[in-house]
């Protein structure tokens, strides 16, 4: 009898080991004359269990990790791959506390298929949305994406369905749809692990949006640091061409959508969408001026959808169970669930998708386990690089766009970045001054002068040179920085040096 053996190929597990220890259980088996099928899948996002390993018992699928390549020999020797009694044994995937109290709806696939298997795919419901949009007028699927109340995933969280309303309602001749995949914000995974474990779904989504506007061509723009994630999408447009998911003539109903992937050019700047379609055009990534907004003059001057790849994740829920069923999801003007990707000094790293409206605390207490350093935890940063860095009292705020807002912070893309105690919070503001300064286009003046400038006073601060004097003119370049930026680079850059300001001022004192 065979035993199919489960191990995560994203670049999470890969990089903790998962290579090795398919090879060893492969070798372990053969010496054992135990035959094996090792089936390569995506990771399931709880990177604190990598490599998570899983083997079909009775039907079942059952969990052990994390395992190391040096563990394999002894697994084999308590009954590994059937019903095995080792440390490393964490029952039922299904009955693993941190992930059964999620609630899945972008990643319900994520570790159960094979990434690249359309079969498995379509087994789980994938292009059930396709299939729908292909027999409703691009009207109505433009209206079933506003009706759900789905906002953009990337940081910004326009209304998705209001910008899809802009491209169909702009005449032209060449549409396009433009994944923006550059996911460049510390402590943040979510694109990628979608892309590595459910590339088919990022496939069907802008697939269903070049249907929705009427858009022939779409553009995947990848970030250079993902090699893995550009060989399965590589490979996943290829086998969906082939199986006409994509093409001239989509599973017979005379619609085209073809999609190309593009590779960023390596800065973060191009993760903000003018900037990313001067790359794509294969200038240097510059922010442009609005208007003309993207929708209306976006690639090569066309009308353009560009939106990221939880974004476009998102469109193939809503198609395949309504707009309804999405937006029962949630709290206030925040629809759907929130893909949380917990990061920096924390126990229990790893995604965590959840309907809006948690609190930071439970996440990072709950989910998180605490500090991986066991200390306390001081501050928490959330929404990236340029978001707040928020104290305890800020923890049991719902995480939903407006109530973060109105606590001065952001959600973003959903990183959220945890520090203990021993953090030195007037260095974190100079990082996000000095981060500004190394990746501004330097297009516009606050931006590129500002932030240089921001690292100087910062320094001139904590030296007790001129103190108060200083820090009213770091409150002021706060000012001209979000006023007088061209875009949220040089806007959003004061977020963290105020709130570490505010919050932490005994770290500022020299």
């Amino acid at each position: 009898m065979s035993h199919r053996v489960y191990v995560p190929m994203d670049t999470t597990a890969l990089a903790l080991g998962a290579d090795e220890v398919a090879a060893a259980i492969k070798a372990e088996a053969q010496q054992r004359g135990i035959e094996v099928e090792i089936v390569r899948i995506g990771s399931r996002g709880a990177f604190w269990l990598e490599p998570l390993v899983e083997v079909d018992v009775a039907g079942e699928r059952r969990a052990f990790g994390p395992v190391a390549e040096n563990d394999v020999s002894r697994l084999f020797d308590a009954g590994f791959p059937g019903d095995c009694d080792d440390g490393l044994s964490l029952g039922p995937v299904t009955e693993i506390p941190w992930l059964k109290r999620q609630e899945r709806l972008t990643f319900y696939r994520a570790g159960w298929t094979d990434p690249l298997s359309i079969d498995d795919y379509r087994a789980h419901g994938g292009f059930d949305g396709l299939e729908r949009a292909l027999k409703l007028q691009p009207q109505e699927i433009v209206e079933a994406v506003k009706e759900s109340g789905l906002r953009g995933r990337g940081g910004a969280a326009f209304p998705t369905g209001i910008k899809w309303q802009t491209v169909f309602d702009t005449p032209s001749d060449q549409k396009y749809i433009v994944c923006n995949a550059d996911e460049g914000d510390s402590g943040t995974f979510a694109d990628r692990l979608l892309m590595e474990a459910d590339p088919y779904q990022l496939i069907e989504g802008m697939t269903i949006a070049g249907l929705a506007v009427g858009a022939t061509e779409g553009f995947i723009y990848l970030r250079s640091e993902y090699p893995v994630a550009k060989r399965v999408l590589l490979e996943a447009i290829q086998k969906a061409e082939n199986a006409n998911w994509l093409g001239s003539d989509i599973q017979g109903s005379g619609q085209r959508f073809r999609i190309e992937l593009r590779i960023g050019a390596g800065a973060y700047i191009c993760g903000e969408e003018t900037s990313l379609l001067d790359s794509l055009e294969g200038k240097r990534g510059l922010v442009r001026f609005k208007p003309p907004l993207p929708a209306i003059k976006g690639l090569m001057g066309q009308p353009t959808v560009i939106n990221n790849v939880l974004s476009f994740a998102a469109a193939t829920t809503i198609l395949a169970k309504g707009a309804d069923f999405y937006k029962d999801f949630g709290t206030g003007r925040s629809r759907g669930t929130l893909t949380v990707q917990l990061a920096g000094n924390i126990k229990r790293g790893g995604l965590v998708e959840l309907p809006f409206g948690h609190s930071l605390r439970k996440l990072v207490e709950d989910f998180g386990g605490g500090t991986a350093s066991g200390r306390p935890v001081r501050a928490i940063q959330v929404g990236g690089p340029l978001g707040a860095y928020m104290p305890e009292d800020q923890w049991d705020v719902e995480l939903d766009y407006e109530a973060m807002a109105a606590g001065g912070g952001m959600l973003g893309h959903g990183g959220v970045v945890v520090f203990d105690d021993t953090v030195d919070m007037a260095s974190q503001a100079r990082f996000a001054m000095e981060f500004c300064a190394i990746e501004s286009c330097g297009k516009c003046t606050p931006c590129r002068v500002g932030s240089v400038r921001g690292v100087e006073v910062i320094d001139r601060i904590v030296n007790n040179e001129q103190r108060e004097a200083n820090l009213d003119l770091l409150l002021e370049l706060c000012d001209t920085l979000e006023d007088g930026s061209l875009c949220a680079m040089g806007g959003l850059t004061p977020y963290p040096v105020r709130s570490a300001l505010k919050h932490f001022p005994e770290d500022f004192s020299g």
